[in-house]
C-alpha cells in the first residue's frame, strides 16, 4: 500500500486529479470544479486541462448569457473549445458538447448530448460566417477618403 501514503498522511499531497461535475437540482443546473487538493468551488462556466486558460477568457462575456439560445450557447462553447487547439482543426471528432438543465417547457432534462451530426453542422456555420467578408465601413465607401500609403 505505499500509493495510499499520499493520501492517508498530512503532510503529503494526495493523488488527485480536476474534476468538472454537473448537476440539476429543483434551482438550476451547477457546476462544480473539484480540485485536486480536495476543495471544491461552484462556477457558471470553468475549464480546466491544459490550455484552458485560453477557454477561461470567455467567462469574463459570462454577463450577457442569461439573453442566449440555446444555439449561441453552443456555438460560444465551441468558440471557447476552438480558442484552445494549437493547429488543430475544430470538428465534432474532437469535441463534444452536452447540456445539463432544463427544456424550454420547464420540464427537467438532465442530461442531453447534442449527436456528432449536429455539432458539425454548427461548425461549420460558424465558419462560414467567420469566412464571410466584413460590411464596409463608412470611411471606406465615402469617395473623398485619401488612400493610406502603407
Amino acid at each position: 500500500m505505499p500509493f495510499q501514503v499520499c493520501t492517508q498522511r498530512s503532510w503529503k499531497r494526495p493523488y488527485g486529479v480536476g474534476l468538472l461535475v454537473t448537476g440539476l437540482d429543483e434551482t438550476a443546473a451547477h457546476l462544480y470544479y473539484n480540485c485536486p487538493s480536495g476543495n471544491y468551488y461552484e462556477y457558471q462556466a470553468f475549464a480546466i486541462g491544459s490550455r484552458s486558460e485560453a477557454a477561461k477568457t470567455f467567462e469574463r462575456r459570462f454577463k450577457g448569457y442569461d439573453d442566449y439560445t440555446p444555439e449561441q450557447l453552443i456555438k460560444d462553447a465551441l468558440s471557447a473549445i476552438k480558442e484552445t487547439l494549437q493547429g488543430d482543426k475544430l470538428t465534432s471528432f474532437n469535441c463534444s458538447v452536452s447540456i445539463v438543465g432544463q427544456k424550454d417547457d420547464g420540464t427537467i432534462e438532465l442530461f442531453e448530448t447534442i449527436d456528432a451530426k449536429r455539432i458539425q453542422e454548427i461548425i461549420n456555420s460558424m465558419e462560414v460566417a467567420e469566412a464571410a467578408p466584413a460590411e464596409p465601413s463608412s470611411m471606406e465607401e465615402s469617395s473623398d477618403a485619401a488612400p493610406m500609403d502603407i
